[in-house]
């Protein structure tokens, strides 16, 4: 990817270029599911973080959690989960909005002191579209536009993933931008564009 392919990922349609990568282990829980699909997204969720170098754990000692994927039929069983308005603020009005647009994600993201991310609540709706995926897809999907704070624009047009023969993967140049975002020697959160060129750069290293 050229310097302003990355920066494109990055740069939000409300607020310029936006960064963050995970700075605590990923501790996820997956509401809604069967045992062997839990399986399959909590493995798509530990391929990635292997990929990009960062960790998992089994607890966060401040959030119990940190990272919360409610999987569902209407948008509107999400106003019947007790409290989770406190971890979406808005929850009714975001809520009326994703079901006016015919939405079948959304992820809210909360953000630490520094800017990098701190917890993550992810909703995926099973509409026909994604009732239709199997199950690996969605979640490798999924694991990927969680590991980062991508641009709202970011896959609009194209998918990360890419078909392979009858496998789908990680596009490669997804992968190459997540393996840099997590190299030690760049901030965990930026706001200037330049950004994009320490990236480009760790991905030709």
């Amino acid at each position: 990817m050229k310097a302003n392919e990355i920066e494109a990922l990055f740069t939000r349609s409300a607020d310029g270029y936006v960064f963050a990568r995970w700075v605590r282990p990923i501790v996820p829980v997956v509401f809604g599911v069967d045992d062997a699909t839990l399986k399959t997204v909590k493995g798509a969720i530990e391929a990635v973080v292997t990929l990009a170098g960062h960790r998992m754990a089994e607890t966060d000692p401040d959030q119990g959690a940190n990272l919360m994927i409610f999987f569902f039929r209407d948008w509107s069983e999400l106003l019947e989960v007790p409290d989770l308005d406190r971890l979406v603020p808005g929850l009714p009005e975001l809520v009326a909005q994703l079901e006016a647009d015919g939405a079948n994600q959304y992820r809210h993201f909360r953000f630490e002191q520094d800017g990098a991310i701190r917890a993550c609540v992810a909703f995926v709706r099973m509409d026909r579209e994604l009732s239709d995926l199997p199950a690996e897809v969605l979640a490798l999907g999924l694991a990927a536009q969680i590991i980062l704070l991508w641009s709202d624009r970011a896959f609009q047009a194209r998918s990360p993933l890419a078909q392979v023969g009858e496998n789908v993967i990680l596009r490669p140049d997804v992968a190459g931008v997540i393996r840099a975002a997590y190299d030690p020697v760049l901030p965990a959160a930026a706001r200037d564009p330049s950004h994009a060129l320490r990236l480009t750069a760790r991905i030709g290293v």
